[in-house]
Order: C-alpha cells, then structure tokens, then sequence
C-alpha cells in the first residue's frame, strides 16, 4: 500500500506540473459551467430579432406587428420596403426576415367574407439549420392562430399545455448539463492522459525499468487509478463549488456520485491503457485518443437529449459507455432516480472491470 501511495504521489506531482493536465481537470470544466452558465440562465428572458418587411402598412399588418411584440419572444424591426428582401436578408446574413405582401389586409378581409376560402399569406426568409428559425416560425403562426380566433369570434377548443416539470423546480437548465459536463471531464483527463502516459512509458522504455523495481504492474495500475479518482473528485468538488457560487445550482452529491466518480475513472483509464498499449508513441496516442473520445462526447447525450437523434445514431450511443456514466450521474445528481442510478452504474462497473482485465493483460512490462 505505501508503494501504491508512493506512485500515486510521485505521477500526481508530475500530472499536475503539465499545464495540459492542469488545465483539463480544473479549468476546462470550470469555463464549461461559466460559458453554458451564461447562455442559460437568460432563457427565460432571451428573444430573437424579427427583421419584417410590411409592404402592406395597414391596420392589421401593424396590429399583427404589434401581437409579435407583445409576445416578447421577437423583437420586430423593420426593413425598407423599397429593397428586395431575399436580397436584404442575404446581404445583411439575417437568420429571419418576415415579409407581409401589399393587400394583406384585403386578403385578410376577403377570407373572413369566403369563410376561409381565401386566406392572407405570409412570407419567411432564413436559414431553417438555426434554431432561431424554428422559435419565429412557431410565434408567427401562434400570433396568426390568435388573430384569426379573434377575428371570427372563435374560442380556443383546447387550453394552453400545463408545464410540469420532472425535477425540483429549483433545478434550471445549467443543473441537467452538469453532469455531463462531469461526465465529460473524467472521461478527456482519464482517458487522454492514459494513453499518453502507457505509450510514454513504452516508447522511452520506462517499463523494462520498473520490471527491475519492487513495484509491481498492477501497483502501478492502481497507483494511477487512484490519482484519476482523486483529482475528479477534487475537480468535481471544485466545479460544483463554481457552479452554485456563480449560478446557484442546487444538484446533491452522494455516495453514489461518488461510485460513479471512482468506476468511470477505472473505465476510461483502462480504456487509455488498453490505446495506449497499442500506440508508438503519445502523439499516435492522443489522436487514437481523439477518434474514439471526440465522437463519444457527442453521441453520449452529454449536452442534448440522446431521443432528439435519428434512430441509428441513438443506437450507437447505447454502445458508449459515457452515455451510461452522463446518465447515472444525471439520475443521482437531478433526479435522485435511485433505481435507474444503479443499473446505470452496474453497467459502468461492468464495463470497467472488463476494460481493466484486458488493459493489464495487453499491457507489458518487458518491451519487445
């Protein structure tokens, strides 16, 4: 055990004199939590501009113009009418433009005396790859929906959906990205300077080294091991202390966050060891590293929901094991899912114990 403290010690001060290190385990998550603590926390007062074109400069168009207002989700500005709009829009790279035609309000009339038979039409220019779009193309229709309901004296059938929220009120949206953000960070540190370090320990031959020495190969496993777990503990507690002294989070922390902590810790650093015994070198380790981490990130639901993605995506993240680590830290630390935090985690252990046992059964001490 002394030896195992003693190697932990040593590749810890080591760890830490790397800025690389350094920076991933404390400031990475740190500016993580600032950046997306800033984008969310002013959604709920956030709204999009609505560049409108109104060739029509009525009654009803400006009455229309002014219900977009009063929903706070767009704020209305105004194009020149003596420009062509596509033309405007593509000059000025407007997300949305709103074109209302001269006549509007005829056509408007028209429909109310056609009982509908003829309906006013309105026009949207922008980019539908960016979410803005989406928001403006829901409010106009909203607006436009009201409008007509107003105009023939209609009543609304069904009511506006009641929002219930899953978890605590208290919890805002920096508090669901959390713990993937955690999720994340185990993975980058553990899995990334693993396999730096084993291909290091190869290539300068620092292994045949250690075989001469009394520190056996799994003391030196379990050396590195436990520093991973320590310094994301350390660096969870740290991230956290930022989270609620900048933003107020409130998300618990157990002792099941905790095993979650230490098996992701033995997963990813096993998975590195098992590269890492694979590569040349540190540099065909990181990018190794790269291919399997990058898209891990990404298709994990660490920062969006894993349903939201086409079918054969979702199944792919099924396959990661970072999906189970964001998940069951996500169950623990948001929703207090005891049942579902476990499986998850029996999936993590699962998955780390067998990583492990074939990392140190690849790995050898006599290079070749």
């Amino acid at each position: 055990m002394n030896k195992i403290l003693a190697d932990t010690i040593a590749f810890g001060r080591q760890y830490l004199r790397s800025k690389v290190g350094a920076f991933f385990t404390f400031i990475f998550p740190i500016l993580l939590v600032l950046l997306f603590g800033a984008v969310f926390s002013q959604t709920g007062t956030a709204s999009i501009d609505m560049p409108v074109q109104d060739l029509d400069d009525s009654g009803m168009s400006r009455a229309f113009l002014d219900a977009l207002n009063n929903t706070t989700v767009v704020r209305v500005s105004m194009i020149p009418t003596n420009v062509a709009i596509r033309d405007y829009a593509i000059e000025h790279s407007l997300t949305v433009a709103l074109f209302i035609p001269a006549g509007f309000e005829d056509a408007v009339f028209t429909s109310l005396a056609t009982n509908g038979t003829v309906q006013a039409n309105l026009t949207l220019y922008g980019d539908v790859s960016q979410s803005s779009f989406g928001v403006a193309i829901g409010v106009i229709e909203a607006v436009a929906d009201q409008m007509s309901f107003a105009l023939v004296g209609a009543t609304p059938v069904f009511a506006p959906p009641q929002v219930i929220p899953l978890a605590p009120e208290r919890f805002g949206a920096l508090d669901y990205l959390l713990p993937g953000i955690v999720g994340m960070t185990v993975m980058f540190n553990t899995l990334y300077i693993m396999a730096a370090v084993c291909a290091e320990y190869r290539s300068r031959k620092y292994f045949k080294l250690l075989a001469t020495t009394t520190l056996t190969k799994s003391e030196w496993l379990a050396s590195k091991i436990l520093w991973f777990t320590l310094s994301m503990v350390l660096s969870l507690l740290v991230t956290l202390a930022v989270a609620i002294a900048a933003f107020g989070v409130e998300i618990r922390f157990d002792l099941l966050t905790l095993a979650f902590i230490v098996s992701g810790s033995v997963l990813f650093a096993s998975l590195g060891m098992l590269l890492g015994s694979f590569s040349k070198d540190p540099e065909s380790a990181s990018a190794l590293a790269n291919a399997i981490g990058f898209p891990m990130m990404f298709l994990s639901g660490s920062f969006w929901d894993v349903t939201t993605m086409p079918d054969y995506m979702q199944t792919i993240a099924k396959g990661l094991p970072l999906t189970y680590l964001s998940d069951g830290l996500r169950d623990t630390l948001v929703y207090g899912n005891l049942d579902r935090a476990l499986g998850n985690l029996a999936v993590v252990s699962v998955v780390a114990a067998a990583l492990f046992v074939l990392g140190a059964r690849v790995m050898s001490w006599k290079e070749r």
